[in-house]
């Protein structure tokens, strides 16, 4: 920074190699409080890319308030030392004094948001019940939330899922339905609303788990307007392209969604050469597998094998990636359960598919062969069967 011409902040700063070393630094150490917890892959990667946007943002305020620093009170440039002792203060106050709260507030979010996940999965089929930490140090706000028991599709839980505030250590426990009475909505509401009330910002109302965010949209470095922005939710019904921001914060935050969409493309794609190169030997593997009425000579494809990777990404949170090199294996022990023909026409010449049942890290997924057939002008037919595609079997 000391060495840039002039002593006027750019936006453009925080595409510098050495700005977005620091961002991805700051991002680093928030991704260390998300490690322990037991996220979905999906989940974990949310998580982490909230962290950048928000390390990102972090950063566009610590290079705004350390440029005017370069000059002295004189309209001259600092010397290089006394510059590096005035900007001190400045890392002293974010990168001690906030990060540890914001690290712990990144922790306790991912926690909760593991626990939304598993919570989600059974649906209103329990409750949800607020608890405390029960000890000396609960603050008194919180202890007004303690016993709040609601279904987990209440809008209650949108804006007072734990955490509720920097070292909140309250959480919710699934609770058998009927075993304790609902708590009123209206009263939950008022409750949440008194225990909250020192948080006239409205900062801790959200749900990591909904939203999958470390770090709530309006959070001390941004401003209220980042709640229903549709690039900072990032939930796409605003395309980067044609958005255009009216402020420096809105800037800052246009750029580091567009570094965060080429960081995700670029790990992607080297993860993705990585586990296609382990799935190659299963190129030359075949599984001969028992159906009703025959059999079928199963085998894996260049295409298929990127579209079975592709599915530890989106349609399975049992299979992880290091679980594709073994498939031959897991095919070769799954079980027929049933075959459809298609429900509308496809273009990649698949014709049928063919289910399958296996147990996958003790729980039950489904493997989905395809039938392709090729029907050549001089009306040769080539059909083979490939593994197409898994799924997580769900009740």
């Amino acid at each position: 920074m000391h060495h840039t011409a002039g002593a006027t902040f750019s936006i453009e700063l925080l595409t510098s190699p050495e700005a977005s070393a620091f961002t991805a630094e700051h991002a680093d150490i928030l991704d260390d409080a998300i490690s322990r917890s037991p996220l979905s892959p999906i989940m974990r990667r949310r998580l982490s890319e909230s962290n950048y946007i928000f390390s990102g943002i972090k950063t566009f305020h610590e290079l705004k308030e350390a440029f005017p620093e370069l000059i002295d009170e004189e309209g001259n440039r600092k010397p290089f030392e006394r510059f590096l002792s005035d900007v001190r203060k400045i890392d002293e106050t974010y990168n001690r004094h906030y990060l540890r709260a914001e690290y712990d507030m990144v922790q306790a979010s991912a926690e909760m948001a593991a626990r939304w996940e598993q919570i989600s999965e059974d649906g209103d089929a329990f409750d949800l019940q607020y608890r405390t930490a029960g000890d000396e140090k609960v603050r008194e706000e919180h202890a007004r939330l303690d016993g709040v028991t609601l279904p987990p599709s209440a809008p209650f839980w949108d804006s007072f899922y734990p955490p509720n505030g920097w070292g909140c250590r309250c959480t919710v426990v699934q609770v058998r339905r009927g075993k304790y009475p609902h708590t009123d909505p209206d009263e939950a509401l008022s409750r949440g609303n008194k225990a909250l009330e020192r948080d006239r910002r409205g900062i801790f109302r959200f749900n990591p788990g909904k939203t999958g965010k470390a770090m709530p949209d309006y959070n001390p470095y941004t401003i209220s307007r980042c709640r229903s922005c549709d690039i900072a939710k990032g939930d796409g019904k605003t395309r980067l392209a044609a958005f255009i921001p009216d402020n420096e914060l809105c800037a800052a935050c246009e750029i580091l969604h567009k570094c965060v969409g080429d960081r995700r493309k670029s790990q992607r794609a080297i993860e993705r050469t990585h586990y296609m190169h382990e799935m190659e030997p299963l190129l030359s593997r075949k599984v001969e597998k028992a159906i009703e009425g025959g059999r079928l000579n199963v085998g894996f494809t260049k295409d298929g094998n990127k579209h079975l990777f592709a599915d530890t990404f989106g349609r399975t949170r049992i299979v992880s990636k290091d679980d594709l090199k073994n498939l031959a294996t897991y095919l070769k022990n799954a079980e027929y359960v049933d075959d459809s023909a298609l429900t509308h026409p496809r273009t990649d010449n698949i014709e049928h598919f063919y289910y399958f049942k296996v147990q996958m890290n003790d729980q039950w997924v489904r493997l989905n062969v395809a039938k392709h057939v090729n029907r050549r002008d001089n009306g040769h037919i080539i059909v083979k069967y490939f593994l197409y595609s898994i799924n997580d079997i769900v009740g």
